[in-house]
């Protein structure tokens, strides 16, 4: 007699989710609630190439998680419906920079979707330009979204050029669109680009707890089965999430996780104890998240960070009392540099290296002091916030350092 199968059990397991993938971080909802003002804005700049006008180049910025991507891709959506529909040539193409991450591997993606059939890897970038110069030289407007812009090495080349090509069309347009997490981004622009990008600017704001509860509750509805899902659990996953960032990805992301953890427990109701559950899972899985997305330069000062709390054990005050995982800023960039120069990238300045640390601040991946009573001289005290050893191996990977 044969054995039963280890997926049988699998198989048959009850469970209290109707279709899980509505709340996969790469599904984009049809509604966006609280985001009415922002698809008005956009809709208003990107409808000028409705009447065949190049729109204002667009930067929209702000926190993981306040709906940049969705809200876009909805608007982009509709635009290439709409035109498609009234025969009106424009088109849109959407480029995740993360994949697409120097000026060429842009351009290629770019043509790729304009000609399908074409094979245009080994092509020169200035041929590769003239493909895509000649494109919409046929009288076309094309909108390109760059999401998560700041992960192009050679940005102000790439601006430059899409931007520079409508110098050489007559009719039709290219437009850009630009993503960014993060709020410092402009700063490290070259000026021509800076006022080539950002001719308009949009700020996505954080959601509080009752939007969130909100945005919980519509996915609820489809995700999971009727009344699986207690109102105190969704309220209790918004205020987690609105206590963090105002981040409706970490809020939907605590109703998978809580969800998945019911289905362990062969129980068919997600009630708070499930979502607290949840809450360390979804917060772990959050921040090697946002470090894997980090630009490599400030995965290079984290690395370094990294290393040092796992190498030293701390400083030891003139009193003698030991502050355990404090590192001296000044040691951290003497190890970035080393690191850096090890496996041949280019080492920033000091100033620059303080913006990183700043960043870093801001995402609550390190916390930061000036020196006190008991600390010789006048420094920056930096602590990593988060478990060393996996920020460690994580970043290993993706600086690909072994």
């Amino acid at each position: 007699m044969l054995s039963q199968n280890i997926f049988d059990k699998e198989f048959d397991r009850d469970s209290v989710f109707t279709d899980r993938n509505l709340l996969s971080p790469h599904y984009t909802p049809l509604e966006l609630p609280f985001r009415e003002h922002q698809i008005k804005q956009i809709s208003h700049i990107l409808g000028q190439t409705l009447h065949n006008k190049k729109s204002d180049n667009l930067f929209i910025y702000g926190k993981t998680g306040t709906g940049k991507t969705s809200t876009t891709k909805n608007v982009m959506k509709q635009l290439v419906e709409f035109s498609s529909a009234k025969n009106i040539k424009v088109e849109g193409i959407y480029i995740n920079c993360r994949n697409h991450n120097s000026k060429y591997r842009a351009l290629i993606k770019i043509v790729k979707d304009l000609y399908p059939e074409g094979n245009f890897m080994g092509f020169s970038a200035a041929f590769i330009y003239e493909k895509l110069v000649g494109y919409v030289r046929a009288g076309k407007q094309l909108v390109i979204v760059l999401d998560e812009v700041d992960k192009v090495k050679d940005l102000d080349e790439l601006i430059y050029a899409l931007t520079r090509s409508n110098d050489e069309i007559d009719k039709g347009g290219i437009t850009v669109v630009g993503i960014s997490n993060n709020l410092m981004f402009k700063d490290r622009l070259d000026p021509r680009t800076k006022s080539s990008l950002c001719e308009q600017e949009m700020v996505f704001p954080p959601y509080n707890a009752e939007e969130l509860k909100e945005i919980l509750k519509r996915r609820a509805e489809h995700a999971f089965k009727k009344d699986v899902v207690e109102d105190s659990a969704l309220s209790l996953a918004a205020a987690f999430a609105a206590q963090e960032s105002g981040d409706a990805r970490t809020a939907v992301m605590l109703l998978l996780r809580a969800g998945e953890v019911a289905d362990r427990k062969g129980i068919e109701k997600i009630t708070d104890e499930e979502v607290k559950k949840a809450k360390n899972k979804v917060e772990e899985e959050l921040i090697l998240n946002m470090v894997s997305t980090l630009p490599e330069q400030q995965q290079l000062v984290l690395y370094a960070i990294s290393v040092l709390s796992l190498e030293k054990r701390g400083i030891r005050k003139i009193t003698g009392q030991l502050e355990e995982g404090v590192l001296f800023s000044g040691e951290i960039y003497d190890e970035y540099e080393r690191i850096a120069k090890k496996i041949g990238k280019d080492v920033v300045s000091a100033r620059w290296y303080r913006e990183y640390i700043s960043e870093l601040e801001m995402y609550g991946l390190i916390l930061s002091t000036n020196s006190g009573k008991g600390i010789k001289g006048q420094t920056r005290l930096i602590k990593l916030g988060f478990d060393a050893r996996k920020i460690r191996q994580l970043l290993e990977k993706e600086l690909m350092i072994g």
